[in-house]
């Protein structure tokens, strides 16, 4: 094993040369194995998926509900190709942490049930910013492309990821702590309702003709956010997280890519900070946090839910703008912005956005969707 005491700094600063090293590997096929959860989809494994995002279309989750529908089948979200290939294009930098950014996704097929897929991805750039919470921070943005088994390009997907310096080094990432926010009973019965009534317009077709823009869709609300959550998004979403064996040995390859635990002396993943308080904040995080991909997920599932089983999410680009933390509520919403026809496509383009309690905007994004028309319905 790697002497602690020896190993390279676990809060590195960025480096003079960082951002040479950050783009050292732009325009190369990059191996996945590490980003990968599943390799098809599975119907246990898509019904995971969903129930970690607390979906229960069945045009996903049932496979006789599928077969009955226009498509023929049962399909999986779109952002169930996370589960495939995580998106995170963001090689070297060794302890510096990652912090995901958005992901600006476009399906051209549906994923059917036992769907199987090849992954290709590679860094298409790297630039360094400056910013309010970090000195300054590098975002590698990569591609990642879902060929399905049939040969068909299934989805495109442009992921970034920033790279930033933790708490304790020189110019790392500095939120200020936040407290868990302590709902009154009328948050709470509003929460409850709002829970309750979610909209899933499912078998009814939402015709295009029928859309009006500048409308706002029914909002649809995800928390207060607790551990659980995370739970079960991770067994349904996946993870890169390594357990006993596999954590050591990689541990020893890349000593600088682990936290000492104050508790034990011994080594663990800086991810901890996804649902330990004192470790998010080693990270420089306002407290324990979700991950990007299920928010985004979640504004994926607002979509499926508004279109119905006839629609079709064609794009979904979303960006990150600040941490969700546990207890925090966030109420995903869209309006709509334009329609149009689009060769033989009915689309409508839509402005989506999460905002929490306390009125931040934590993810926004736009979508286009295809709807059926009532003229070849």
């Amino acid at each position: 094993m790697t002497d602690v005491a020896a190993a390279p700094s676990q809060t590195p600063a960025l480096w003079e040369g960082a951002l040479e090293e950050a783009r050292s590997l732009i325009g190369v096929e990059l191996r996945r194995t590490g980003q990968q959860w599943n390799t098809e989809a599975a119907p246990d494994a898509v019904r995971h998926f969903c129930w970690g995002l607390g979906d229960d279309n069945p045009l996903f989750t049932d496979p006789a509900y599928g077969a009955s529908s226009p498509w023929k089948s049962a399909l999986a979200p779109g952002c169930f190709l996370y589960t495939i290939d995580t998106t995170v294009v963001a090689p070297k930098l060794r302890g510096i942490q990652w912090l995901y950014g958005g992901t600006d996704f476009e399906w051209y097929e549906p994923i059917r049930h036992r769907d199987s897929f090849t992954v290709s991805a590679r860094l298409l750039d790297a630039v360094e910013k400056e910013g309010g919470k970090a000195a300054k921070f590098i975002i590698q943005t990569g591609e990642t492309l879902y060929t399905n088994q049939h040969g068909q390009l299934v989805c495109r997907a442009h992921g970034s990821t920033a790279r930033t310096a933790r708490s304790k080094a020189s110019g790392g990432l500095s939120y200020a702590p936040r407290e868990t926010h302590r709902y009154s009973p009328e948050e709470l019965e509003s929460i409850a309702h709002a829970v309750e009534t979610e909209e899933l317009r499912g078998a009814a077709p939402r015709f295009w003709e029928d859309v009006e823009i500048d409308s706002e869709i029914q909002p649809m609300l995800k928390g207060p956010l607790n551990i659980t959550d995370m739970i079960c998004w991770y067994s349904g979403g996946g993870h890169s997280y390594q357990a006993h064996r596999r954590a050591a040995m990689h541990r020893k390859r890349h000593p600088a890519d682990a936290f000492i635990n104050p508790e034990t002396n011994a080594q663990d993943s800086a991810a901890r900070g996804h649902t330990e308080a004192k470790m998010a904040r080693e990270v420089g995080m306002p407290g324990g946090y979700d991950v990007g991909p299920q928010r985004i997920s979640w504004l994926g599932q607002l979509m499926t839910n508004w279109i119905g089983d006839a629609g079709f999410l064609h794009r979904l680009n979303v960006s990150v703008r600040r941490p969700n933390i546990f207890g925090d509520v966030s109420w995903c919403r869209g309006r709509v912005v334009d329609k149009q026809i689009d060769g033989d496509r009915h689309a409508v383009d839509l402005e989506l956005w999460v905002d929490n309690q306390l009125g931040d905007t934590t993810a926004k994004g736009t979508a286009r969707v295809w709807l059926p028309s009532k003229n070849n319905f």
